[in-house]
């Protein structure tokens, strides 16, 4: 077994999330501690102006590089406070999954901001980096990355059982009755309802769906979102985060309670018609949706069988893409796959990732 800490600055741009997990790139050991950072309102904003300029930018653009630079300083923070909430641990390695700005696969090109040699310099543990770039280069997705992480925690859970993980983007994970893993992005997850609710309350999210709950969802605008050729495209597939952002220009005319709620049904929808080889006999879900009792209430009317977070199953839902890349990141040390025609598409299983640092943590 290694000990890895994996990071995460997910879509919903709220901060980095760090998790240490133990692995041999298969099994699972020990898992945990975590914990989460919030970003400066400034980085957030900078992050956030990324998003609308990154196809027009250079990876040289002085606004990127001090961004990138503000943004793995955060992450080295992240690290040492882990390290030192867990005791001061030996670390093997680092996952380091970066801020992603641009995702278009379609054009074979995917972009995560964040610099792995001064990470490994801030924190003297080697770094793997760049996870999705090798699949996306072979003709993949390049996302979701998490499936294989899911089915090695599901372990002898009774199948077919699907995670779906709601962070600014939604995805999938079905492990089916033979065992083998399939996923894909779903639609929308939080980015668009927190974008909304960031404009109409000031709040980085709808909290506790208050918004979305006291609304009524219009349902003409929630079809015409739903013809995206997007929901007719077999999986896999993934989704940039700034791919529905036309939504946020459809609901404007709605009040903030009653946008809120076609938003969250919006992503419900996408979730429950989502075609899958298997039906699940369980659901499971986790990310910062599982927050939101609008969407938890609705996926449990529209998905079949039993829909629950995955804290029923023990883990812990808002550590979990953390401890995904820890996992990863020891999967790509040993050159073990981490994508596969069934998650994104690629042609075949394939590694990937990036290491920066001499072996000999600390």
């Amino acid at each position: 077994m290694l000990r890895a800490i994996g990071l995460m600055s997910g879509t919903s741009l709220d901060g980095v999330d760090a998790a240490l997990v133990e692995t041999d790139g298969h099994r699972i050991g020990k898992r945990g501690p975590s914990l989460s950072l919030p970003y400066a309102p400034e980085l957030r904003e900078g992050l956030r102006d990324l998003l609308d300029r990154a196809p027009g930018l250079s990876a040289d653009a002085p606004q990127v590089k001090a961004l990138e630079r503000e943004l793995t300083l955060r992450h080295g923070e992240a690290v040492r406070a882990l390290r030192q909430k867990a005791g001061f641990p030996h670390v093997d390695v680092i996952g380091f999954h970066g801020q992603t700005i641009l995702h278009q696969p379609q054009a074979r090109r995917t972009w995560q901001i964040g610099d792995a040699t001064l990470l490994w310099r801030e924190t003297g543990i080697p770094v793997v980096h760049d996870f999705r770039s090798a699949d996306v280069a072979a003709g993949g997705e390049g996302a979701p990355l998490v499936p294989f992480y899911h089915a090695a925690l599901l372990g002898a859970e009774e199948r077919p059982v699907a995670i779906v993980n709601i962070g600014g983007v939604a995805n999938v994970t079905l492990l089916d009755a033979d065992g083998r893993i399939h996923a894909c992005d779903t639609g929308p997850g939080n980015a668009l309802l927190d974008d909304w609710a960031r404009i109409h309350t000031g709040h980085p999210c709808d909290m506790d769906g208050r918004l979305a709950r006291a609304g009524q969802v219009d349902h003409a605008i929630l079809r015409d979102l739903l013809s995206d050729p997007f929901f007719h495209r077999p999986a896999p597939k993934s989704l940039d985060r700034q791919s529905f952002h036309r939504a946020l220009a459809m609901v404007s005319g709605l009040s903030a309670r009653d946008g809120a709620a076609t938003l969250a049904a919006f992503t419900v929808a996408a979730i429950a018609g989502t075609p899958l080889p298997q039906v699940p006999r369980a659901w499971f879900i986790c990310g910062g949706g599982v927050h939101n009792p609008v969407i938890m209430q609705g996926l449990r009317q529209h998905l079949p069988g039993v829909v629950a977070s995955v804290a029923e199953l023990g883990w812990d839902g808002d550590a979990l893409e953390a401890e995904c890349f820890g996992f990863l990141a020891v999967r790509s040390l040993l050159g073990l796959p981490i994508s596969a025609p069934e998650t994104t598409g690629v042609s075949h299983p394939l590694t990937g990732g990036h290491i920066v640092g001499a072996a000999g943590a600390v």
